[in-house]
This record gives structure tokens, sequence and C-alpha cells, in this order.
């Protein structure tokens, strides 16, 4: 089975809510600011409440924001 990867646009969704910093939507989320961090340079994958609440906290959908890559980037 080939391994596949979860992607996002967090960091154009952040440009596009007024430039919203990394600790913004770290407290909206009700998460730290590192874990923001790692979800959006994608070193962690998010649980699917938390992909929920971050896509929440810009007012889009889950697909806006993740999207699962089947081929792994690789």
């Amino acid at each position: 089975m080939a391994k596949g990867s979860v992607r996002n646009s967090i960091r154009r969704h952040r440009f596009d809510a007024n430039e919203m910093t990394q600790q913004e939507l770290a407290d909206k989320a009700g998460v730290t600011r590192q874990a923001i961090i790692s979800i959006e340079s994608g070193k962690y994958s998010p649980s699917l409440e938390l992909a929920f609440r971050i896509a929440r906290a810009f007012g889009a959908r889950l697909e806006d924001v993740f999207s699962w890559d089947e081929g792994g980037g690789e």
C-alpha cells in the first residue's frame, strides 16, 4: 500500500485572515503555537478533531484547509 500524507494550506489561510499569527490560530484552536508550527510545516498531522477546529478558526471547510496526498510527497 502506498504511503500518503496530509497536506495543508494553513499558511495561506493565515495570510488571507488578515495575517493571523500562529499564536492567534493556536489560541482559537486550543493548542500551543508549537503544535501549529509542526502542523503547518507538515511535520505532524493533526487529529481529525483538531483539523476541524483549525478549519473553523478560518471559517473554512475541512477540505479547504487539509487534503490527502496519495503519493506522500516522495
